[in-house]
């Protein structure tokens, strides 16, 4: 009897063992597939730049040939970010910083066509590659969850401020997907940010990857423990969350953009970014775009986007 329950201890404790074995590789496995990113676009838009890129929008004002590649650092010591930089029409044009979404680049589209609508509306514009993708620098190979791209994009707000001259009060951030996140996340971080244009913006990234991991019939705890074992190594992804730092942007502009059928981030994520605007005194511009999903308002309503998109920059930074 007593041999009898030792060899029923011995295989749960086995069972256990192999549950657990289970549980730490997929662990793993997930924080690899939620974070690793590659470099250079992932090998997308092959020779796109701003003078030569796809657009939905035939009219050649839209390219911008007169662009500069150029390098700065980002706010965290030892990464490098690449960008291009086009000036506006005029010397003391206000800027615009863009950055780009996961596992993409300044190459993308989806931040080189809004480029060209604000670059034909006056502006000049500088469009980055954020740690780890494009031509920056690549440390750890993976996103940052917008925590440490915040980082890059306030860089790219130092160098104009430094190397351009621009006043606090000239330059905006643009983001879309990632790079809406991190600049919520770096306006509230740097106070002096004038304001920002957010298109398909996360809230809160363990939602959103919980959302995506679901999708992908994997169960969302696993999401909590591929967190949690990035931040053993090193790796804060969540906190400041956009959703924490668009409170602590008070009254400050904001564009709110969201496809209602974005199915990478849903809609809900921009109510709840909404509503805690509104509740720290702001007054959010919103478009909540029907039939439409991530990232796409530019691409199926490219002429008010760029009504809207310039509207808003030139209220904000005076054109």
């Amino acid at each position: 009897m007593r041999r009898r329950r030792v060899a029923r201890g011995v295989l749960i404790l086995l069972l256990l063992a192999v549950v657990a074995g289970n549980v730490a590789f997929w662990t793993v496995t997930v924080f690899d597939r939620l974070t690793r990113v590659a470099p250079d676009c992932g090998g997308g838009y092959p020779g796109q730049t701003p003078a030569s890129y796809g657009r939905p929008a035939a009219a050649d004002p839209y390219l911008m040939p007169d662009y500069e590649a150029v390098a700065f650092p980002s706010r965290e010591p030892g990464l490098t970010i690449s960008a291009w930089w086009v000036p506006g029409s005029s010397p003391d044009a206000p800027a615009v910083v863009l950055a780009h979404g996961l596992h993409e680049c300044k190459r993308a589209t989806t931040v080189l066509f809004p480029a060209g609508l604000l670059h034909a509306n006056g502006f000049s514009v500088l469009i980055v590659d954020l740690r780890n993708q494009g031509a920056s620098t690549v440390d750890t190979g993976r996103f940052a969850g917008g925590v440490g791209e915040a980082r890059d994009i306030l860089g790219a707000w130092d160098w104009l401020r430094a190397e351009q001259g621009l006043p606090a009060g000239r330059i905006g951030l643009f983001g879309v997907s990632l790079g809406a996140g991190a600049s919520l996340i770096a306006a509230g971080q740097e106070p002096a940010v004038a304001a920002v244009w957010a298109d398909s913006a996360f809230a809160d990234l363990t939602e959103v990857l919980r959302h995506q991991i679901w999708g992908a019939e994997w169960p969302p705890f696993i999401v909590d423990l591929a967190l949690t074992y990035g931040r053993s190594q090193g790796l804060e992804m969540t906190s400041p969350s956009p959703a924490e730092m668009i409170a602590r942007m008070g009254s400050r502009p904001v564009a709110i953009v969201h496809g209602e059928r974005d199915g990478s981030i849903p809609v809900g994520q921009a109510q709840h970014l909404i509503s805690i605007h509104q509740a720290a005194g702001g007054q959010p511009v919103v478009w909540l775009v029907a039939d439409t999903g991530h990232t796409r308002a530019m691409f199926r309503h490219p002429a008010e986007y760029e009504s809207r998109l310039a509207i808003f920059f030139d209220e904000v930074l005076g054109g």
